[in-house]
């Protein structure tokens, strides 16, 4: 595949910062840290593009914190002048990393969302008597600087943009060496792009068919039992020698007719149903909805767009019956 060059000046350009800034800003307008950035919009772009173009980026500011949904994890949010500059980054850079990805890769990528994969895993599910479900251990602590860049270098040939990015990478690390940053966009783009790897190996290598990636959760299908055995033991050996990567534990080779665990669905050939994390999830969060409601912290049309935004990852599955019988709970939300 031909490598891509010309990349930095477009980073730099004004209109490509202002777009950043546009699109870092969504969702988070409110936020003390963005009122001030936009109170002095032109300058701060303008700093922004100085810093790009005599290379000298101010990063590596972080602010973290833990989560507990679906499980622990600590986010490192970036600083949002940062956020800005990782935007302009992908608006130039997404496209090149785009070409690399597989059909069946399904994060970070326009209309490749987690509904999308799911529908292609039950359209293989239908096909296949056979499934084989993997995920990697701690992924984004694992990813490896040295061995991202070198796949970097074998897509984009501007010097400068790998600089950038080097930059970046450098300032987080969870091992010497490793680690990405859960919670930012730049991170999300380059964790995708380094199991593309493995997405490659997997459809020209072992000639796979039936594949779903979304993100490090990843899903192959088959006719034999056997067949998708040897193929665990290849992929074993090709992440820990060319990605330093380790699988978990909880390797789930099965039939497809009993169902396959995927992104808090279960997915059968012929219906999806919630999995009993989601389940988990949807009553603790609507819980929480009706007292931010109760508390007179939420609005109603507060509350309903909220509660709307967690109906539409329920009602993708068969769920009627476990909805009614949740929200009938809720009298503030029946």
């Amino acid at each position: 595949m031909k490598r891509i060059g010309n990349l930095y000046a477009r980073i730099a350009e004004p209109e490509n910062l202002r777009l950043a800034f546009l699109k870092a800003v969504r969702g988070k307008r409110g936020k003390a840290e963005v009122l001030s950035y936009r109170g002095s919009l032109d300058a701060n772009l303008q700093l922004l593009r100085s810093q790009l173009l005599s290379g000298r980026l101010d990063v590596g500011h972080y602010h973290f914190f833990t989560v507990y949904d679906p499980k622990e994890r600590i986010i490192c949010a970036a600083s949002f002048p940062e956020r800005v500059l990782h935007h302009a980054i992908m608006n130039v850079c997404e496209p090149v990393l785009e070409r690399y990805a597989i059909h069946d890769s399904y994060a970070c990528r326009t209309g490749k969302g987690m509904h999308a994969a799911v529908l292609r895993a039950q359209a293989f599910a239908r096909k296949y008597p056979w499934h084989l479900k993997l995920d990697i251990r701690k992924y984004f602590d694992s990813i490896d600087h040295q061995k991202l860049m070198e796949l970097l270098v074998r897509r984009i040939k501007d010097a400068e943009v790998l600089r950038a990015v080097g930059g970046i990478l450098e300032t987080y690390e969870t091992d010497p060496g490793r680690g990405l940053p859960i919670g930012n966009l730049l991170s999300q783009h380059l964790a995708n792009f380094y199991l593309g790897h493995l997405d490659h190996h997997v459809k020209e290598v072992l000639r796979t068919k039936g594949y779903v990636r979304y993100m490090d959760d990843f899903v192959l299908w088959g006719a034999e039992k056997g067949e998708l055995r040897e193929r665990l033991d290849d992929i074993r050996l090709f992440l820990r020698e060319s990605l330093g990567l380790v699988l978990k534990d909880n390797v789930q080779l099965n039939r497809s007719s009993s169902g396959l665990p995927f992104l808090g669905y279960r997915i059968f050939p012929d219906r999806l149903a919630l999995g009993p994390r989601a389940r988990r999830r949807f009553s603790i969060r609507m819980r929480g909805y009706e007292q931010e409601y109760i508390a007179g912290a939420w609005s109603e049309p507060v509350l309903a767009r909220h509660t709307e935004a967690l109906l539409s990852y329920v009602c993708f599955a068969d769920s009627l019956g476990f909805r009614k019988q949740t929200i009938a709970r809720f009298s503030l939300i029946s």
